[in-house]
């Protein structure tokens, strides 16, 4: 007695356990509410409305513009990188809250609509320009709120793998694989500035103007000190004479040479007695000018002799910033966070997921991936207390957004009853709670 009608399934191990399924009324992806609070607080995807072309005409728009736009973000924010995803989470009902303003029955975009919205609407010249600049803008509705004098960048280039013949494959030989040579610029929070996807075989720094200089004029607009960081591939005397005449401070990794080794020269005799376990390390800069150079420039030198090596570790880096030496190499070895964050991008966000078989298709997937990257960091910058703040972003997405709950509905409200295990009832008020205060701060 008392029994449904729908009998639940059963398993033998256990006679006491009921199996049910309710469809619709759970989802594994409750987390996912704390992002659209932020982004509701930033007023960062609604951006797509304002920037974004709409392409279809008459009545085949039963799914606005925004909550398409909202839904491929969020969708590769929780995980799900291909459109094939779409047909479950249209009915989904955290999905459905986050990408719509309608009730919670009103299902999403298919995987056919969503496809045609990337492949076909998102391809457009202007809506692919409009994509590649929302990253920036996001950054720069962040930096509203905030005062920052400086700005460091770092740029840099990565591999996408591809599969079959995708357009614009091409082996790599630095990477030993057919990919795609995408190209990125951070800022020192970790956010992502810009990016480009770029066909396999072109040379790291390629294209480096067109990603890193609408960076450098967005900033010079705001009156903010701007810091660069580079490794050896983009030493070039256009890249240094770009700086200069943008009075940007920037640190380059210099490739050895000859000259270079004979500079100091003095420094390579190994120390006497007997080695230490720590290395020994020394720090040298000189003036220096290569023959493609209009003028000389500053280069520093770091040579580390370590126990059980034959020869020392040399470096080089060329800079126009004052200071020490030991200081110049601390700030250019700082660089190395944003090949984290690349791997980050690759694996939490899952950005090397560009599947389609046109190249412009799979650049409007990687602005994508990139906006979806960007929330996720504002996150972690913005809203995490402390006792989180060292979660990376793939723990992010397993504790914090996939969050299981069951929605129960009634005439005025909707409820999302959570469950408490990896993130708690306490946990998730103080993140809600911080991000308000960002609502209270004035742009």
């Amino acid at each position: 007695m008392g029994e449904r009608k729908k009998r639940a399934l059963r398993v033998d191990f256990d006679r006491t356990l009921k199996v049910e399924f309710h469809g619709t009324k759970v989802t594994t992806d409750a987390g996912l509410l704390l992002y659209r609070e932020l982004d509701d607080v930033l007023g960062l995807t609604s951006t797509g409305e304002q920037k974004l072309i709409e392409k279809r005409r008459g009545k085949n728009t039963t799914l606005s513009l925004l909550t398409q736009f909202r839904q491929s973000v969020f969708s590769r924010l929780a995980g799900y990188d291909d459109t094939n995803d779409a047909e479950r989470l249209r009915n989904d009902p955290a999905m459905k809250k986050i990408t719509s303003e309608k009730k919670l029955d009103r299902v999403g975009a298919s995987t056919s609509q969503m496809g045609r919205f990337e492949t076909d609407g998102l391809t457009l010249p202007e809506n692919l320009a409009a994509l590649t600049d929302l990253s920036g803008q996001w950054i720069d509705r962040v930096n509203d709120r905030s005062e920052i004098k400086h700005v460091i960048l770092d740029i840099d280039s990565s591999e996408s793998p591809t599969h079959g013949k995708q357009e614009g494959t091409a082996f790599n030989g630095h990477f030993g694989k057919n990919c795609y040579h995408p190209l990125f610029v951070f800022n020192g929070a970790g956010d992502l500035e810009r990016s480009i996807l770029r066909p396999g075989n072109v040379h790291s720094a390629k294209d480096w103007h067109q990603v890193l200089d609408p960076v450098i004029q967005r900033y010079k607009k705001r009156g903010i000190r701007i810091y660069s960081r580079s490794d050896a591939a983009f030493a070039s005397p256009e890249y240094y004479e770009y700086h200069e005449a943008e009075g940007i401070g920037y640190v380059i990794r210099l490739p050895a040479n000859n000259l270079l080794q004979k500079e100091i020269e003095h420094l390579l005799t190994r120390p006497v007695g007997r080695p230490p376990k720590k290395p020994h390390v020394f720090y040298e800069d000189f003036p220096y000018q290569a023959a493609t150079w209009s003028k000389p420039r500053r280069v520093v030198a770091k040579i580390e002799w370590h126990r059980g090596e034959l020869f020392p570790r040399v470096g080089f880096i060329v800079t126009n910033l004052p200071g020490s030496p030991k200081s110049v190499v601390k700030f250019y070895n700082k660089r190395g966070t944003a090949e984290q964050w690349i791997k980050e991008g690759k694996y939490a966000i899952k950005w090397t997921r560009l599947s389609c078989h046109g190249f412009q298709q799979n650049a409007v997937r990687l602005q994508l991936f990139a906006l979806a990257y960007n929330l996720a960091n504002f996150m972690r910058t913005l809203a995490l207390p402390q006792e989180i703040k060292h979660w990376s972003l793939t723990t992010l997405r397993e504790k914090l957004i996939k969050i299981g709950a069951k929605v129960v509905a009634s005439s005025r409200y909707v409820t999302f009853q959570m469950a408490e295990v990896a993130v708690t009832k306490r946990l998730f008020a103080m993140i809600l709670s911080r991000i308000r205060r960002w609502r209270l701060v004035p742009a």
